[in-house]
């Protein structure tokens, strides 16, 4: 269990370290249906589609294993 537990936050590490050069690559955030709102100079992103992608991707690899 500590093991999964260990390997779980690597790649949570890693994934948060490279996010800035993933963006460039995937459209995550930017996708049909997900919500940028813009009020008092402040931004706020809502992404929907993003999170069914990411989540459904998950569940194929986790079925998959």
């Amino acid at each position: 269990m500590l093991k999964w537990l260990v390997s779980i936050v690597i790649v949570v590490a890693l994934l948060g370290g490279l996010q800035p050069l993933l963006a460039r690559y995937l459209p995550l955030g930017r996708l049909p249906g997900d919500i940028t709102v813009q009020r008092k100079g402040q931004r706020w992103y809502l992404p929907f589609t993003s999170t069914v992608l990411m989540s459904l991707l998950a569940w194929l690899i986790l079925r998959w294993l």
